[in-house]
């Protein structure tokens, strides 16, 4: 079967003793190394953007997009394991962030709020960079909507957010372990239905494993949310036996 091309981007363990948030001096200094490792992750110089994620982390355990950041770094140094559980522990600090807003929706809020000042620094940085960071700039817009979500008190019960899962996909597949990254895709694209390159790599997953009839509904649902499929996954899924 001719090789497919799949959208996977620079896109774990719970959690036993929930990290505490982080004091306001170590919070500050947290974004400030986030802020530069968005820099350097641009700029692919992943080593470096490695150890300004860390940085941030380990000043700030429930920033979210620092661990997303961190495990996107790792992607690029293919060094897989590491990237799913940096993405593994985005996660746990995503429901730990949202454990924490019954006890004080105040404080929580002004967390996610300090977590949205530091990506739109981070998209700012983005944005005076090179054209060809787009899809860069795309994600972390991504995400601001999925914190902004978060924060608006819509969503009653946690939902795992679904760009996170998306790239946590990946790491899992390039880590040869398609089954759990069919299973954080399909959560994803539960969580966020438009997410087509979600469905693009389901698509993929349902095609190598014969399920022709749910490769086929998946490459509708990703080109109906304006994802250009492979033309080549396409033909690969029409030569599957009908099921």
């Amino acid at each position: 079967m001719s090789s497919v091309v799949l959208a996977l981007i620079l896109g774990g363990q719970l959690v036993v003793n929930p990290p505490v948030p982080a004091n306001d001096l170590a919070r500050r200094t947290a974004y400030h190394h986030y802020v530069r490792g968005q820099e350097f992750l641009q700029s692919e110089l992943y080593d470096r953007a490695v150890n300004e994620f860390q940085e941030a982390v380990r000043n700030d355990r429930l920033f979210t997009d620092a661990h997303f950041g961190l495990g996107q770094a790792y992607m690029g140094l293919r060094r897989y394991a590491s990237a799913i559980q940096a993405y593994e522990r985005c996660l746990d600090a995503a429901r730990t962030i949202f454990s924490m807003r019954e006890q004080d929706r105040a404080r929580t809020d002004q967390l996610i709020t300090d977590q949205l000042r530091a990506l739109r620094e981070a998209l700012a940085q983005t944005g005076r960079m090179a054209v060809g960071q787009r899809a860069a700039v795309l994600g972390i817009e991504s995400r601001i909507r999925e914190l902004e979500r978060s924060k608006s008190g819509l969503v009653n019960r946690f939902e795992p957010p679904a760009q996170v899962l998306f790239a946590a996909g990946s790491a899992y597949y390039r880590n040869g372990d398609a089954i759990t990254a069919r299973e954080r895709w399909e959560l994803a694209v539960k969580v966020n239905p438009k997410l087509g390159e979600a469905w693009n790599n389901l698509a993929v997953v349902y095609m190598q494993s014969g399920r022709r009839q749910d490769a086929e509904q998946a490459v509708k649902n990703a080109e109906k949310h304006g994802f250009r499929v492979n033309p080549q996954l396409k033909e690969d899924i029409k030569l599957l036996p009908a099921t």
